[in-house]
């Protein structure tokens, strides 16, 4: 199979596999969306007199064929053809004779990656929005049915003050709400279209790259040339940032199960069917599941950073160091995604065991509050808090169930405030799935269906 940039000899075997290297296998994922790229790109070069109305017809067939094998696992692809870009041009060649060596007019395969991966992201973020709606959703809810099962607040691990499962669960809630609403600000600002700007300095032709950014539903056109080649990385390293942070979170949220889900504190439990065994333990049941989340948020973290590595010195224009960065962000996308789902599941099934939670209520977690009753009764706070800090034997056990009531402020245990966060949640979703059927609606125009470019 021929390569794109071929001039009549042979690459050595060697030089081929290095540089290469399994790039051409994760290109499975972009095939649909360079397709879909291609089909604007052909569109508007019938607009400007490149292609006969004929021509661009058969390459829209083509393409539509190739979508088709794509999503039936039937698209070969192969080291010999360096990417999915080759190959697809290789098969419009074959199928649509001279019009398929024409499809490549006015672009570089710089910005037909970027174009690929771009609308590749764009439906990623789609995909993982929704699933963070969701499980914002169902930790709110777990938040909500559990919001007055009283829970031991710790500072450095040990006993701090009352607290309870809503205000714990309710503060993940929150924190992912704000990650989420990171993550949109992401997808905005990824929400430009860089097809056209060639090898980073454009082409001497009319292209008309508004025809094409608005033919795939971006909001706008990555405007500077060079700029749009410079971004790829840049881009990919952003989305990246945004889902480590959201993995970071799941990360704490995980140890969080795993140490109170101990036998030694018994707070919660997870089903049987959420655990996985050992080889020669028979009693084992382990939060395998947990454990993998935190080390899944370590391997996001990881790829963000070598990302930026990879394009931190680069010089500007294009760099084949950009080829190493779809590995790393492709592997952050899928982990992040999944850790997300997995964590939904986890607090629909979360076992919660109320009578070890109010057991765990030591006569030392009230000390704060006699501090406080001694305030509300005259006493200065320094003058209360010494008091029972030199005497702390005379801390008698409240009762956890009122005492978690009595916190009435904005945010505390007695109001929580949920609906607040579940209505952000809910203007979240309808926000992101307005953009998806923008975007959904732009490429059936284009290609007369709906595809979907994100496959977990």
């Amino acid at each position: 199979m021929a390569k794109l940039w071929d001039k009549g000899y042979a690459v050595h075997a060697l030089i081929e596999k290095f540089t290469v290297g399994n790039d051409w296998e994760l290109d499975r994922n972009i095939i649909t969306s360079d397709c879909v790229a291609s089909a604007a790109h052909a569109e508007m070069l019938k607009s400007i007199g490149i292609l006969e109305d004929k021509e661009k017809e058969n390459l829209l067939t083509g393409l539509s064929n190739i979508i088709k094998k794509a999503e039936a696992g039937e698209f070969p692809l192969t080291i010999e053809a360096e990417d999915c870009h080759t190959a697809i041009e290789q098969y419009l060649t074959e199928n649509c004779g001279d019009a398929g060596k024409k499809i490549h007019t006015g672009r570089s395969r710089n910005d037909q990656v970027q174009t690929a991966l771009r609308v590749w992201m764009r439906d990623f973020l789609f995909a993982c929005i929704e699933s963070a709606v969701k499980l914002v959703d169902s930790v709110a809810g777990f938040a909500g049915i559990h919001a007055m099962i009283p829970m031991p607040g710790r500072t450095h691990m040990q006993i701090a003050m009352p607290s309870s499962i809503g205000l714990w669960a309710g503060a993940y809630a929150e924190e992912l709400g704000d990650e989420i609403v990171h993550l949109l600000s992401i997808f905005e600002l990824i929400d430009q279209c860089p097809l056209g700007s060639a090898a980073s300095y454009g082409v001497p032709l009319p292209l008309n790259r508004e025809m094409t950014a608005e033919l795939l539903g971006f909001k706008k056109v990555q405007n500077n040339v060079l700029y749009a080649n410079n971004s790829r990385g840049k881009f990919e390293a952003m989305v990246t940032d945004g889902l480590d942070y959201v993995c970071l979170t799941l990360s704490k949220i995980a140890q969080d199960l795993i140490l109170y889900s101990m036998p030694e504190f018994g707070y919660f439990s997870l089903p049987k069917e959420l655990c996985t065994g050992s080889s020669i333990m028979p009693q084992k049941k382990n939060p395998d599941v947990l454990e993998l989340i935190r080390s899944r948020s370590a391997q996001v973290s990881a790829c963000s950073v070598q990302i930026k590595n990879i394009i931190r010195s680069l010089p500007s224009g294009y760099n084949r160091d950009f080829q190493d960065t779809k590995e790393p962000f492709l592997t952050a996308a899928f982990s992040a995604y999944h850790s997300i789902e997995v964590m939904k599941v986890c607090f629909e099934q979360l076992e919660v065991h109320p009578d070890t939670l109010r057991a765990a209520f030591t006569p030392e977690i009230f000390a704060t509050d006699k501090a406080i009753d001694a305030v509300l009764s005259g006493k200065s706070f320094r003058d209360a808090y010494k008091a029972v800090g030199t005497d702390p034997e005379s801390v008698i056990a409240g009762n956890p169930d009122l005492v978690i009531g009595t916190r009435t402020s904005t945010g505390t245990t007695g109001n929580l405030m949920l609906e607040k966060v579940l209505e952000e949640n809910r203007e979240h979703a309808r926000y992101i799935q307005r953009k998806r059927e923008d975007v959904e609606t732009a490429v059936i125009n284009l290609i007369g269906k709906k595809v979907t470019f994100f496959s977990p």
